[in-house]
């Protein structure tokens, strides 16, 4: 810096500008329209000044250096001027300026020029400069390439023991990575080319990245774990950059395995890229992907493992053969993997020699590995907190206090008598995590697919329904069955899944019968109203309509529920919107299989059969159309002792028999299920209003059942309506 102190910010940018410029320049000094020009075409925020404010600002700072400069060679004049030769002429004042400045780094030297003057040896060199007194060229980060020094060994803290239900996903992985890996030579021998990519894809919280690192850790080799997005770099060119030299480390490394986390975020699709250098990062890493061969690699194979939750968005040249060949689906973990990945979450656990892994697998549809662990952390604080109350009793106890918490410090005694105690062995001899921790933590866990707005398992089972039975045995053996017993329907030809349409009037039990299926099949359970996938942005309905699909591909086995399917597949016709008859043809298309509907079961419900479009009701889509019509007598009596059941689970025999009488009542018929649910609702609201009046607990008595009766009517009361109900 100057020697004259420049006490403004602008004028010390400025300082650093024209010093710039001098050095470009040889030391020679430039003019205040140079400099100005300068820093209006840079990138310096300097440019946005005024520029009368600028112009004062150059003048100040160039007469600030022309002041040093003068300084200094006065000082360089000083010493022993003996010796000098008279007839040596005197050179220019600025080469003998940059003379001595080259000397001067030198210590000790002896000055060469023909004026032989002394050199001095106590300056001391500038930090920004080299050692012949040059500007040093400063490096930027980007220029320093990967560091040297980072540890490239497999992770330690996973294993393969850790993982649970991801048993043909490791096949797989073997298959594609571990058998290159670990057995390269076979390859060169018979010239075969190993899958140089694997990608990995499926809803979040399903395990792609631990799996990549237990593999890592299993193969042993070297191990490149990235996240996408720190590939990319601000300058132009610098993420091209970085990529190429990830993969140039990992030839060097070979056998490496490369690992890219959310590879979606830098390589989506160039055609839908909305700048040039996003395309450009796509076209490197498919250079260097083709680069991976095992002769360009010395026989060394380096194997690329990418996930992803958004295998769509992917550039198409990304997927095909020869870079990604191959592509696993983490999915939504069915029961029997659920019950598996909790065993392998537990096993370092001290669980209750009763656990019922079953059970439990049993009681979290819809949870992916993610949730799974989620579950096991909030039951240990479950069982936590119980062993803080055992522990809280005892310190209690020792000291004579009472729990009851005081209300002008509440519980202020118990805390201060617990951290007396601190020091004192935990009661540790029976201590476990038990089954029923789990249940409670069981509500305070919600599942990925809740959080996306899908539906799972439903608790509603074929005991909270009545009567039905003839469609019950319909629905089983289009649904239930065979995702119970598969192979047995293969061994038939019967591989396609079945498309069901539940028809009838309202209120019937259309929705609660297709829970109930989902709940009966243990399969997934995805439920969709079929005015909410409906948008008003052009294409939106339909990508909304692929999405569910996709999700029920990751979720197989999957029942996909439409209720109220008539908004969403109206019939085609003149007076229907081109958007609607879009939304139409996109649900036709994934209807008919042409994306692998392989595990996922459609269930329609509608009470307006007429006015949906028939190309739905076709056999290979909806083919099969069950009538849920309104209740017979004996149905109604089956449908009231059920609700009633359900309701009150602790109602008595004598109670659930008094029902026979009611449903039987000629005021009944007609009366659907919904209704029968109502009649129930208003005699216990009668049988409230009479315990307020006499002052004591009452039971649910005939008296109250006649209120009821006299306040609600069948919802369908005319013929002509049922008619239309039944598509009639």
């Amino acid at each position: 810096m100057a020697r004259i102190t420049l006490s403004q910010g602008l004028d010390r940018e400025v300082y650093a500008v024209v010093q710039t410029i001098i050095d470009r320049q040889d030391g020679k000094r430039p003019s205040i329209s140079a400099v100005y020009d300068s820093i209006k075409h840079s990138n310096s925020g300097l440019k946005r000044r005024a520029k009368k404010q600028l112009e004062d600002s150059i003048e100040r700072v160039l007469d600030v250096i022309k002041r040093d400069r003068e300084e200094e060679e006065d000082e360089s004049m000083e010493g022993d001027f003996e010796g000098i030769e008279e007839n040596v002429p005197i050179l220019d004042s600025n080469l003998v300026n940059k003379s001595i400045t080259r000397m001067w780094a030198k210590s000790g030297a002896v000055a060469t020029t023909p004026t032989a003057v002394p050199m001095r040896t106590d300056s001391p060199v500038k930090p920004d400069r080299n050692t012949n007194g040059e500007p040093k060229q400063k490096r930027r980060k980007a220029d320093r390439g990967p560091t040297k020094d980072i540890d490239r060994a497999p992770p330690v803290s996973i294993s393969l023991d850790d993982l649970g239900g991801v048993e043909d996903v490791i096949e797989e992985l073997t298959e594609a990575v571990a058998m290159p890996m670990w057995y390269p030579e076979p390859y060169l021998h018979t010239g075969i080319q190993p899958a140089r990519g694997v990608l990995l894809h499926g809803p979040p919280g399903c395990g792609k990245t631990m799996i990549a690192n237990a593999l890592a850790a299993e193969i042993g080799v070297s191990f490149i774990p990235l996240s996408a997005p720190s590939l990319v770099a601000g300058m132009s060119g610098e993420s091209e950059k970085k990529i190429r030299e990830v993969f140039e480390e990992a030839k060097r490394m070979a056998p490496c395995l490369v690992f890219i986390d959310e590879i979606d975020v830098i390589m989506g699709k160039r055609e839908s890229a909305q700048r040039e250098m996003e395309k450009r990062i796509v076209a490197q890493m498919l250079t260097c992907m083709d680069d991976m061969a095992l002769e360009k690699t010395d026989g060394k194979p380096v194997m690329i493992i990418a996930a992803t939750n958004r295998p769509d968005s992917l550039d198409p040249a990304l997927r095909r053969a020869g870079r990604f060949n191959k592509e696993i689906n983490l999915g939504v973990p069915n029961e029997a993997a659920r019950e598996q990945i909790l065993k392998a979450l537990t096993r370092k656990l001290t669980l209750a020699e009763d656990f019922n892994y079953q059970a439990l697998a049993k009681s979290t549809p819809g949870y992916v590995g993610a949730d799974l662990n989620d579950l096991v952390s909030v039951a240990g604080t479950e069982a936590m907190k119980r062993l803080l109350a055992i522990i809280k009793m005892r310190a209690a106890a020792d000291e004579n206090l009472t729990l009851e918490p005081d209300p002008s410090k509440p519980k202020l005694a118990a805390f201060r008598a617990l951290g007396r105690h601190a020091g004192n062995p935990a009661p540790m001899e029976d201590f476990a995590i038990t089954y029923t921790d789990f249940l409670t933590a069981l509500p305070k866990v919600q599942p990925s697919a809740k959080r996306e707005g899908f539906a799972t398992i439903p608790d509603t089972t074929w005991a909270h329904i009545g009567a039905l039975h003839t469609v019950r045995k319909q629905l089983e053996m289009a649904i239930v069955e065979p995702i119970k017993r598969p192979h047995d329907f293969k061994r038939k030809g019967l591989t396609a899944p079945a498309g069901v349409l539940l028809h009838g009037p309202p209120g019937c039990g259309k929705t609660l019968l297709a829970k109930a299926v989902a709940n009966e099949s243990k399969a997934n359970f995805i439920s969709i109203k079929g005015p909410e996938l409906l948008n008003k942005y052009v294409g939106e309905s339909e990508r909304a309509v692929r999405q569910v699909f996709e999700r029920a591909r990751s979720s197989v086995p999957c029942i996909l529920f439409f209720d109220e399917l008539d908004a969403l597949v109206p019939k085609r016709d003149d007076s229907l919107s081109e958007s609607s008859s879009r939304v139409v043809n996109t649900l036709l298309t994934e209807l008919d299989g042409l994306s692998d509907r392989a595990g996922i079961y459609v269930v329609g419900a509608t009470n307006r059969r007429e006015i949906i479009d028939p190309a739905i009701l076709r056999p290979g889509r909806l083919g099969t159309s069950i009538l849920i019509e309104l209740p017979t007598e004996d149905e109604r009596v089956a449908i009231l002792k059920a609700l009633y059941r359900k309701a009150l689970p602790s109602a008595t025999s004598a109670e659930i028999d008094a029902l026979e009488s009611v449903a039987r009542d000629k005021r009944c018929e007609g009366f659907s299920g919904a209704d029968l649910g109502n009649l129930r609702q208003v005699a216990a609201e009668a049988s409230l209003v009479r315990e307020a009046l006499e002052g004591c607990e009452l039971p649910i008595e005939r008296v109250d059942w006649e209120v009821a009766l006299k306040t609600v009517k069948p919802s369908v009361k005319k013929r002509g309506e049922i008619s239309k109900f039944l598509g009639v």
